[in-house]
């Protein structure tokens, strides 16, 4: 659905929270759920999916007639396709996903292929006038390389050649079509970048110079043609929950990756848990937090201390035991909860980074697709548990009602 001043934002949430990794079982889901959440929050326009589909589902749509037949029911229901989750390649439900998630990464060739599989589909499927955005890891998982610089900058340079040749294709279908699919990359604690500054990095050092000259003689182009093409079909994926564990205030991320020329392809709309530790509390916080610290995903923590310095955990189940006695005035908690709770009894959400970010966009709209990515209901501990539906619902009319969004922007 669009939303925002002017109607220049399209907003949906991303299907990863519904179970079902072959194409049929996505396509039940869709079905039971997209057309009554329509009816409650856009009767009257078209609404927007933010479609998530495994690799096995994607390769089940290209097949027989599935993608004719998924287009006329987003026909028939005055629905439309406009971004796509890439990140997990295979099951996300139901199973321990953990650093699993991050395989293969974007050093290898089945990457490669499996977006360039969600590429065609989403060429097939996007409205005219609208860009195509499909969100990526962050190349890597970073523990896995981080005692082999080697290892690492292997990862880099073979990660630049693959998004040089995905680039080299979606460059193909905006010459044939005219469509503009765009692939983001989406930072997160513990991935090979995780923050502004590695993003940064590897543009400089790796993407544009090592992957612009791949993409100049494959096009028979000039380095400079090549990075502006790069820069336009690679871009960054900005998850709310993700920069807010890292502590990075939302208008620097924004100024420095303009400053680098680097651009939003998506904003994921997403909260983390932040936790205050005041020192009578701890145990009672302990307590809190152990139901969150459930074996599907892995919940990273960062930690802040009194000067200033951050200190990572590679989950939650690790941090727990260190509480304590840690050092540390603030804990921030990759895990996706609700964008419309605050507070949950001695813990909090990053809800004010994710507000500040909305008013950002009011004046400065520069990046036009929204997805509320809360994907955790089913791992919720059960008091925060509620009916699905009612659940999306609430995240939408959230964002659609915050006042930093709705202030002065004719809504």
């Amino acid at each position: 659905m669009r939303v925002g001043k002017n109607n220049q934002f399209h907003l949906t949430y991303c299907t990863n929270i519904h179970p079902g990794e072959t194409w049929e079982e996505v396509f039940q889901q869709l079905k039971k759920h997209i057309p009554p959440l329509k009816t409650r929050l856009s009767p009257q326009e078209d609404f927007g999916i933010g479609l998530r589909l495994a690799d096995i589902a994607a390769k089940e749509l290209l097949e027989a007639d599935h993608l004719s037949q998924f287009q006329s029911w987003l026909s028939q229901n005055h629905l439309y396709v406009f971004t796509l989750n890439g990140f997990p390649f295979g099951g996300f439900h139901d199973q321990i996903v953990k650093e699993q998630v991050y395989a293969p990464d974007w050093s290898k060739r089945s990457r490669l292929a499996y977006t360039l599989r969600l590429i065609e589909i989403l060429a097939a499927l996007l409205p005219e006038g609208i860009e195509g955005s499909i969100s990526t890891l962050p190349l890597s998982y970073k523990p896995w390389w981080s005692k082999y610089k080697s290892s690492s900058e292997t990862i880099l340079k073979e990660s630049s050649f693959n998004l040089a040749f995905l680039t080299s294709e979606m460059v193909e279908i905006r010459n044939k079509t005219g469509k503009l699919i765009h692939v983001s990359l989406e930072p997160e604690p513990d991935g090979l970048i995780e923050n502004t500054a590695e993003l940064i990095y590897f543009f400089q050092n790796w993407l544009l110079p090592i992957g612009g000259e791949y993409l100049a003689l494959r096009l028979k182009i000039s380095q400079s043609n090549a990075e502006t093409l790069l820069k336009n079909h690679i871009r960054l994926c900005y998850d709310t929950c993700h920069f807010a564990v890292e502590y990075e205030q939302p208008d620097l991320v924004i100024k420095h990756c303009q400053e680098a020329g680097i651009k939003l392809g998506k904003i994921q709309l997403s909260t983390a848990i932040q936790v205050q530790l005041n020192s009578e509390k701890r145990e009672k916080i302990k307590e809190r937090l152990y139901p969150f610290a459930e074996s599907t995903y892995l919940h990273q923590v960062i930690e802040r201390w009194e000067d200033g310095t951050l200190h990572h955990y590679h989950d939650l189940s690790a941090a727990l035991p260190q509480l304590e006695q840690s050092q540390a005035q603030e804990w921030r908690i990759h895990f996706h909860v609700p964008l419309f709770i605050r507070n949950y009894q001695l813990l909090q959400s990053t809800q004010e980074d994710l507000s500040t970010v909305l008013s950002l966009l009011k004046d400065n709209p520069i990046c036009d697709h929204l997805e509320i990515e809360t994907y955790t209901w089913d791992v919720l501990p059960p008091e925060m548990k509620l009916d699905l539906l009612t659940s999306i619902e609430r995240e939408y009319q959230w964002v659609i009602n915050n006042e930093q969004w709705t202030m002065d922007n004719g809504q």
